[in-house]
This record gives C-alpha cells, structure tokens and sequence, in this order.
C-alpha cells in the first residue's frame, strides 16, 4: 500500500524528501488534492502523466508566491494585478513560460501557475524550493479527491506518498484564465468568477 502521513512537520518533511529524489506525491490543497513532483524532473512530470492517464492538456505548477512565479512565466501587469488580489487562493494563471522547465511539462511554451491558500501545501512548498507540479489527483475523467482516502482509491501505488490533511475546504477546482492572448479567457469555471476577475482589472491602482 502506498504510505499515507499525517500532514504535520514529520509527514511534509518526508514529502519533500519524496519530491527531492524523483517521486511523486499527493497533499491537500484549499481546492482539491494535488498530484505532484518537482517540476524540474522531467521524468517525474513523466511518471505524473502516466498515471493520471490519457491527459492532453498541460499541468499546471504550485507556486509559494508572487515571485517564485517569475522564475517560470513573463508576468504581465494584468497577472500581478490578479496574483496580489485573489493570491493565495483558488485561481490559476496560464502565462507565456521562460522556458526554464522541461518541455514536456510546457509543449505549447505556456504554463499555468497558482499559489495556494492552505497553510499546509504553502509550507510543502516552501520545503520544495517554492514549486510543485499541481495537477488534481485523480485519473483523467474523473472527478477531483477532495480527501486523502479518495486519492488512495483512486491513484493507490501509483503515487509513492500521500499527504493526509483532512477533506478540502472548496472542494472544486480552481477557476483558470489564459493571460497568453489579447483578451483574457476563462478556460475553467471555478470559486472565482468573470465579474470578479474583470472587476480586479479595470480598478485603477491607488496613487
């Protein structure tokens, strides 16, 4: 059976040690549980697609803040004005990627990147140098686990160690905007809505 900790200082340590020698891992966030490993191991981002299974869309990254974001992606005016209202939160940002990461984790040169709003992923992240491959640990098609017996279910020995932080608060996924193009797209619906999104926008910076 895959090994199932507790997420306290024993359990995240232990996570990122997974993390750090090429594994993959599951952990709660504030939406849904996350899949998994460092984004810089192309053969840990492998392994993650493999078995999530039959996915064509790309994964996207957990970042701790702000600026962890920008050693991945050209960070627009529009993303750091979303990034200081709805981050950390349920909001995920696709921007034009600096290239840094493996192709296989960017094969269109984009990447979607969030930082979490739950204090246990956030201190995960901080012991993985600041970045996480998020994708929702489920298989393809299927609905998000929103607990860490839901992703045994699912995953089982796929995944090499499941962080237990109790059951999601949110329980869906996050809302996903495309900043790549002109105009901004809503690519998924999520707890963040177009009006609250385009009203951040248009709100002048104070002087």
């Amino acid at each position: 059976m895959v090994r199932v900790l507790r997420a306290d200082l024993e359990g995240l340590t232990a996570a990122a040690d997974v993390v750090r020698n090429g594994g993959l891992i599951c952990y709660p966030t504030e939406t849904v549980y996350g899949l998994g490993c460092d984004p810089f191991d192309a053969s840990a981002v492998e392994r993650s697609m493999q078995v999530k299974g039959a996915r064509t869309k790309a994964m996207p990254v957990l970042v701790k803040d702000i600026e962890n974001a920008k050693r991945f992606a050209q960070v627009s005016d529009h993303a750091t004005k979303l990034a200081q209202r709805f981050w950390p939160g349920p909001l995920t940002i696709v921007l034009p990627a600096l290239g840094v990461l493996p192709k296989i984790l960017v094969p269109s040169g984009t990447i979607g990147l969030r930082s979490p709003k739950h204090v246990v992923c956030l201190s995960l992240l901080g012991l993985c140098s600041g970045a996480l491959v998020g994708t929702s640990a489920n298989l393809s098609g299927h609905s998000p686990a929103v607990s860490a017996d839901q992703v045994v279910r699912e995953l089982g020995d796929s995944v090499d160690l499941v962080l237990d932080g109790g059951t999601t608060t949110l329980g869906v996924a996050s809302t996903v905007v495309d900043l790549t193009k002109p105009n901004l797209t809503i690519l998924r619906e999520g707890p963040i809505g177009k009006e609250e999104i385009m009203r951040c926008l248009r709100e002048k910076a104070p002087r």
